[in-house]
């Protein structure tokens, strides 16, 4: 069936309680196998560090190996942290990548650390004021992967004239003014910070300039799907992911825990208002509630493609919301 709104998966390769890292990063394989059949467009793993609930840190590892088990899926980053790295060693990873897997890698860019204070010292990240090089940075990458200049003296090995394709991912405006300065597609991070989503869709619309790389404003935006085959059993499933966001308000991450019969029994009232806040750009129900919940953000956004998160504890959950939530967006 041709898909009038492309859908793609974020992965931040869950860990959950009582399953290892190697769990985690099988079943992300396991995941994109599926996506694969089932339509999804891309499927991109995002950088976290010092996270006892995630096994992406090693980002461009991850990417290779997910687009190795699959056969013509995109495979990329969501994002990769630029502060985090030289830009010159993001070049060559990604420059490698493309030239193992033609086509199908692309560069989710953001510019946050993805971890806390003390994990970014031990990334090696300046931490006075080295969010203000990202714009020189994302045009330093763009240069690396551009073709070779007369006096080049310095060259991505591989990544020259690879044209790897950049997004610009963001949770606040600045992120899309960026993106539309620079004429590339953008991504914004709504499934935990849903605040300025539809001001920064409008600004970077309103304000994209043509690019080499991209001649229309392209926009996409995150959305948290759990889905199931009745409403009941997805708000279920849903817990897990409410614990966690409680959890990291109360700074006491961990791994993905299994779903619970009450939220209300686990937190605060203010607790679950602040929870349910983060977590509104959310589809959670069965397959026509899952649609139902598409339409409207994609109608509010005005949004060119979805991009799917879901945090689910069990697997075949999580294989089973998605295979759902592939069936909404085909049906849209």
């Amino acid at each position: 069936m041709a898909n009038s709104i492309p859908y793609s998966i974020l992965d931040i390769s869950p860990i959950p309680q009582g399953f290892t890292a190697a769990d985690a990063l099988r079943n992300s394989l396991d995941v994109a196998r599926h996506a694969e059949k089932w339509g999804y467009t891309r499927y991109w793993v995002a950088e976290h560090h010092n996270m006892t609930g995630n096994a992406s840190s090693a980002t461009a590892v991850l990417i290779g190996y997910i687009a190795a088990g699959t056969s013509h899926i995109r495979v990329g980053s969501g994002g990769v942290m630029l502060p985090n790295h030289a830009p010159l060693v993001i070049a060559e990873q990604f420059g490698t990548l493309e030239a193992l897997y033609p086509g199908r890698i692309e560069l989710g860019l953001g510019r946050a650390p993805g971890t806390d204070q003390m994990t970014a010292r031990a990334l090696r990240r300046d931490l006075l004021g080295s969010d203000d090089r990202f714009p020189q940075d994302v045009r330093e990458l763009q240069h690396y992967f551009g073709p070779l200049q007369e006096g080049q003296s310095v060259k991505a090995i591989p990544g020259i004239d690879s044209n790897v394709p950049i997004w610009i991912l963001g949770s606040s405006l600045y992120g899309a003014q960026l993106a539309a300065h620079f004429g590339l597609p953008y991504a914004f991070a709504s499934h935990f910070a849903p605040e300025q989503l539809l001001e920064a869709m409008k600004i970077y619309l309103e304000l994209f300039k043509p690019s080499a790389q991209q001649a229309k404003p392209y926009a996409a935006f995150v959305m948290n799907v759990v889905a199931a085959d009745t409403d009941e059993e997805a708000q279920h499933l849903f817990t897990t992911l409410q614990q966690n966001v409680v959890r990291m308000r109360r700074n006491t991450r961990g791994q993905l825990p299994p779903p619970i019969a009450d939220i209300n029994e686990f937190c605060e009232p203010h607790e679950r208002a602040a929870a349910d806040h983060t977590l509104q750009v959310s589809v959670v129900g069965s397959l026509e509630t899952v649609k139902k919940g598409m339409r409207r953000w994609l109608d509010l956004t005005g949004a060119n493609e979805i991009i799917l998160t879901g945090q689910i504890f069990d697997h075949q959950a999580r294989l089973r919301s998605f295979e759902i939530a592939a069936q909404a967006a085909q049906s849209l």
